[in-house]
This record gives structure tokens, C-alpha cells and sequence, in this order.
């Protein structure tokens, strides 16, 4: 019966939503204003809802209420309650390859993997050579891991504490951590003095710089600027690895960086520059800006479309429109235009995007090439989608 009715309100959420704002803030708003909900329903209705977009374009034929229960068939991996209220039989067979739950979904028209995948994610052509379309696509099926990385001279204190409440947890890497999704951290841990949440890749990304670090030590007065800042977790990352140097953070959005500041004072990192700029045009960048000096270390974790972290947005997959590729590949490289004056010459460039799109990744990085006086000295497609996490790109470069 609950059931029942928490699918009607959950077809009622995701055909009225237009994608304007990310859906976990459109769930807020409903939850918000109907406060008739418990725990258990809203946890339900969000489950159904994410369901859905998470079937991307695949299904469309179905009646929406069929495609909705379709698409907690296809993501749940184990029988549950809410799909044993909604279709029993099939609940029974939750542990089947997502290939044999295609054929009891839709009998008289059976799609193959190859075909569901793309159906599911039409934009395969313009995947990064590396990235096996079909498993990426299915990927967005199952809902990623929760990643920490785990502060100096806390490790020891942090799996303790794992360990006493009974979370489990796997170790990566020597610092990072893997953790169940939904897990809430912050009622264990102080964030980001403790630990910072931040995903298995995006360590692996960050952590190209540790292939330099004893270059980079060398340096008398080592300056590293972080220039799309967002958050600050690579900011926090390098601090960690090379406390000793200058570190200036900047973005375009003064709201994004107070969070960063607050950030770094939980993180206990006081000593460094911040100001906000828009770097997709030198002439607007700013004072700040323009009185920089040659960095040995630029961190570009540039704005991109983000399509390697739909997992865990899966309306992306709804609402995304292919002519923002090519937008957000023209945005990166003006602001690349802004950030090669500031490079030091034998500094480096750590090149960052979460995204799975060519044009944002091995394109724009040919075009650095064939641009400014740059070598590449590692570029590598992070695959996420085998591992529950986020795919992203990153490229190591160095100034001639």
C-alpha cells in the first residue's frame, strides 16, 4: 500500500521536474513543504525517483509507471522490500546479470546490452577513446561509493574509530578510503581536519603530483596556485604533500570560495592567497590576477560537463544536451589561454576535468600542445565505472 503510494508521488516529482536545479534540491523542496513524510517514505520516493533517471533514455516505450519499477529492477542488486511490494517475481530475481533482467522487463522486444548502453547513454561517440562505452553507460545503473582521504597523523585514529563503530571500510590507497554510500561521516569525524571527503579519483588525479613532489621541494619559494579552487579538496590534498609551500586559490564564484575558506580553517591551513576571478578572459581576471607571479605548480581542475560524476546525478542523463560539449571545451580553453602566462618556466600544469567527453580531455590538451611551449609527461582516463566511482582525466604538463 505505502509503496504503492510512494511510486505515485515519485512519478509526480520526476515528471515535474525541468532540470533547472539539481534534483536532490528539487526533492529538498518538495520534502519541505509536505512534511507528512517519515525517514522511510522520503528515503523510498528519492530511491524511485533516482531509479528512473537513472535508466537514462532506455524504456521510453514502457507505460511511466512500468519504466519506474523497470528501473528499480535493473538497480537493485539484492531483493527488497519496496520491490517485493511493487512486482514480487521479479524481486526474486534481482541477482540476475543486468543482461537477463533486460528480457523479463521487456519480453517481445529484448535489448541487447550493446544496445540498452546506448540507448541508456547516446552520447557514446563522443567518449574518450579508453572508456568502454557499455560498461561506462550500465555504470550509471548502481549508485558510486562514498571516498575519504584520510589526513596526516590521523590514519591510525580515523580506522579506530571505523573499526569501534562497526562501519565497514576498505583501504585504496595508504590514505584513501573507501566507504558505504550514505554513510554520514560528519557524526564520526570533524571533516576536513580529520579527513576530507573526496572521490577515489579525484585522489588519483591529484596525486600526479606526487610523481614531481621531489622536484617540486627542490624549489626555494615553491608557488602553487590553485585556480578553479571550487571546494578546495586538491587545495587540502597538496597542502598535505607540500606543506611548505606558497598557495594561492582563486574562482569565479566569491560564494564557492567563503566555503573554501571556511574549509581551511577546519583544515588548519591559514597561510595562503585567495581572490576571485573569471579567467576565461585575461582582461576581467582582475588585480589579483594580473599582479601574480610565475607559478611553479598550477592546478586546473577546469568547469566541465561533469559527465564522469552522473552516477551520482543521474538526471544529467535526462537533461544533458550534446551542444554543451563543445561550450564547456571552448570555456576550458580560454581559460587555459589565462593560465599558461602564469606557469613558471619548467613549472608544471596538472590538468583536471570529471568528465568522460574527448573534446574536454585528449583534445584540449593536443590543442595545449600545439599552442604553448609544453610537453606532456603523463595523461591518463581515470575509470571510475568499473571501481564505483567517479571517472575524470587528468594530464601532467610542463612549461619548456
Amino acid at each position: 500500500m505505502f509503496a504503492r503510494a510512494h511510486l505515485v508521488v515519485a512519478l509526480q516529482l520526476v515528471q515535474g521536474y525541468t532540470g533547472h536545479i539539481p534534483f536532490v534540491h528539487h526533492l529538498k523542496q518538495y520534502f519541505s513543504t509536505h512534511k507528512k513524510h517519515g525517514s522511510r517514505d522520503r528515503k523510498q520516493i528519492a530511491q524511485l525517483c533516482y531509479c528512473w533517471f537513472r535508466l537514462g533514455h532506455a524504456f521510453k516505450n514502457l507505460e511511466p509507471v512500468d519504466r519506474m519499477i523497470a528501473g528499480l529492477f535493473l538497480c537493485s542488486k539484492e531483493p527488497n522490500g519496496l520491490l517485493q511490494s511493487l512486482h514480487e517475481e521479479w524481486n526474486e530475481k534481482t541477482t540476475l546479470s543486468t543482461e537477463a533482467k533486460l528480457a523479463l522487463i521487456d519480453p517481445e522486444n529484448i535489448l541487447s546490452l550493446a544496445v540498452f548502453a546506448a540507448v541508456l547513454f547516446p552520447l557514446q561517440s563522443e567518449l574518450s577513446a579508453d572508456i568502454d562505452a557499455t560498461a561506462f553507460a550500465c555504470s550509471h545503473l548502481d549508485q558510486p561509493d562514498l571516498f575519504i582521504r584520510i589526513r596526516p597523523a590521523y590514519l591510525e585514529s580515523v580506522q579506530k574509530k571505523l573499526n569501534k563503530a562497526g562501519v565497514p571500510f576498505i583501504m585504496e590507497t595508504s590514505d584513501g578510503c573507501r566507504l558505504p554510500n550514505g554513510f554520514k561521516v560528519e557524526e564520526l569525524f570533524s571533516l576536513n581536519q580529520e579527513l576530507v571527503v573526496q572521490d577515489l579519483n579525484s585522489q588519483r588525479a591529484t596525486g600526479m603530483v606526487e610523481e614531481i613532489a621531489i622536484s617540486l621541494r627542490q624549489q626555494d619559494d615553491l608557488a602553487i596556485w590553485d585556480a578553479c579552487a571550487a571546494s578546495g579538496g586538491k587545495s587540502i590534498f597538496v597542502f598535505d604533500r607540500l606543506p611548505g609551500a606558497r598557495l594561492t586559490v582563486s574562482d569565479i564564484r566569491s560564494s564557492i570560495l567563503q566555503n573554501l575558506y571556511q574549509r581551511f580553517r577546519q583544515a588548519g591551513l591559514y597561510s595562503y592567497n585567495g581572490f576571485v576571478a573569471d579567467l576565461s578572459d585575461p582582461a576581467k581576471a582582475g588585480e589579483e590576477y594580473r599582479k601574480l607571479e610565475p607559478q611553479q605548480l598550477i592546478i586546473a581542475d577546469l568547469p566541465c560537463t561533469g559527465s564522469g560524476t552522473w552516477s551520482r546525478t543521474p538526471e544529467q542523463l535526462c537533461f544533458f544536451e550534446a551542444g554543451a560539449i563543445e561550450n564547456y571545451a571552448a570555456l576550458q580553453k580560454k581559460i587555459l589561454a589565462s593560465l599558461i602566462p602564469k606557469l613558471a618556466e619548467g613549472g608544471y600544469l596538472l590538468y583536471i576535468t570529471c568528465s568522460v567527453f574527448s573534446k574536454e580531455n585528449e583534445a584540449n590538451i593536443n590543442w595545449l600542445l600545439e599552442t604553448y611551449p609544453l610537453q606532456c609527461l603523463k595523461m591518463k582516463t581515470l575509470n571510475g565505472y568499473s571501481e564505483k566511482a567517479d571517472s575524470m582525466f587528468a594530464a601532467l604538463l610542463q612549461k619548456l
